[in-house]
């Protein structure tokens, strides 16, 4: 098992036929959901599942499903297409993730895209923050070029 950084096939093919919409205010809402090394996700992920997600060690900063994403319209740089969303922070924190899921929470929990940590990322009664990179056509976390 593993989790493997993807733009998850089936989100490619739902965005030709209109299933997700990005717009700040008026568009759909999405969700980040932590998982553990034990996952399997990559490209075939299709929707959120709390298999494999994570934990609190201790406390209450995690609920299942994960935390709510603050999503910034999308916009054109150069010829892509990209879209970002606000940083998120769990406060008072202690479990340890490995990756994550970035999920429509309005059209029935589909995936969009899966980012692995590059190994297992611990918090001990700490805060946890995840920082998207800037929306640019190189580093945007999700970029269709």
């Amino acid at each position: 098992m593993a989790i493997s950084s993807a733009i998850c096939n089936s989100f490619k093919q739902e965005l030709l036929v209109g299933t997700h919409n990005f717009t700040a205010s008026s568009g759909n809402s999405f969700k980040l959901a932590l998982y553990t090394s034990s996952a399997s996700l990559g490209a075939s992920t299709t929707a959120y599942s709390s298999s494999n997600e994570i934990t609190n060690a201790s406390g209450s900063a995690y609920t299942a499903g994960g935390k709510a994403l603050t999503s910034v319209t999308p916009v054109l740089d150069g010829s892509t297409a990209v879209c970002d969303f606000a940083d998120i922070s769990f406060t008072s924190a202690s479990f340890t993730a490995n990756g994550c899921l970035i999920y429509n929470d309005t059209q029935s929990d589909k995936a969009v895209c899966v980012v692995a940590f590059g190994g297992d990322k611990t918090v001990s009664s700490g805060t946890f923050t995840i920082q998207f990179p800037a929306a640019a056509a190189s580093t945007a976390i999700v970029r269709i070029a």
